[in-house]
């Protein structure tokens, strides 16, 4: 990986820095995203010294998935920094018990696990372009197979009815929906665009009462069933580096290896309506600033 650039979006914990850190430890340039300063910082730290880092090739930056316009700030900083981008892990997600709505407005869990990748890839994708061969990543998971019945369109924002799994489930199928049209789009310009599950991992997510006491109560219970964040980063690393995956585009992957996603993630229509709805959600917010 030397001499590539890999951007990991919520790299300041969990599977994202476990997958920074695997990413720098194979020579690559590597910068991760964090909301909070204080804990990217701490990160960052952490990463130069499990790695033995001391060059200029690892950053941490600031964004929140939640606003458009620090996606917007974010994403010219970084183009402005580097001069390529050869891998973007679209890693960052949360869950949460209640509803709650992003800057624009929209539901949080949509907007920061989908909506505000999809701009967040869009802003970047001329240079992912010009860096290719180049890799889109996008970490899913095996909860989109809860969302059977596939997206409500008629109620993206979940303004009618709310439960916080099954919107995280919906988000999750999204992700994957958001792969298999990224990749019919890059079809033939050298960019591959991927989806994963990590696993169910023993990391923070879903932690810090988002998801309410009772999950909370859950998670005492069914964490020791689960992997750690190093080898949930596995199919990560895995996908935005090893050679066996040139080429291959529009999967989804577990443990490295190809697996089958639900028929509701196998939909192209879906895929390709969601693709215009959220560049029409992006341009109302545009043409409404």
């Amino acid at each position: 990986m030397h001499g590539r650039v890999v951007l990991v979006t919520g790299g300041n914990a969990g599977i994202g820095k476990e997958t920074a850190v695997g990413l720098a430890a194979k020579g690559a340039t590597v910068a991760i995203t964090a909301r909070d300063a204080t804990r990217g910082a701490a990160a960052l730290k952490e990463i130069r010294e499990r790695t033995q880092r001391s060059d200029d090739g690892l950053a941490v930056m600031a964004l929140d998935l939640a606003s458009f316009a620090s996606i917007r700030a974010f994403a010219a900083d970084f183009l402005d920094r580097y001069d390529r981008l050869d891998v973007l892990i679209n890693n960052a997600g949360l869950v949460l018990q209640r509803r709650q709505e992003t800057v624009e407005g929209f539901e949080m869990t949509f907007g920061v696990n989908h909506l505000g990748h999809f701009l967040l890839a869009d802003l970047l994708l001329d240079r992912i372009r010009a860096s290719a061969p180049a890799r889109i990543v996008n970490v899913s998971s095996h909860a989109h197979k809860g969302a059977r019945h596939g997206l409500d369109f008629d109620d993206l924002q979940s303004t009618r009815h709310y439960r916080g799994f099954a919107v995280y489930s919906k988000t999750k199928l999204a992700n994957i929906l958001f792969t298999r049209e990224l990749a019919r789009r890059l079809d033939g310009t050298g960019v591959t665009a991927n989806a994963l599950h990590p696993g169910f991992v023993a990391s923070r997510f879903g932690r810090d009462g988002d998801t309410g006491r009772l999950g909370d109560l859950a998670m005492v219970f069914i964490r020791p069933f689960a992997i750690n964040s190093a080898q949930g980063a596995r199919t990560s690393i895995y996908l935005a580096s090893s050679p066996d995956v040139d080429g291959i585009t529009g999967q989804y992957w577990y443990k490295c290896a190809l697996s089958t996603p639900s028929r509701a993630a196998q939909d192209d229509d879906a895929a390709h309506r969601l693709w215009a709805v959220s560049e029409q959600l992006i341009a109302s917010v545009d043409a409404g600033a």
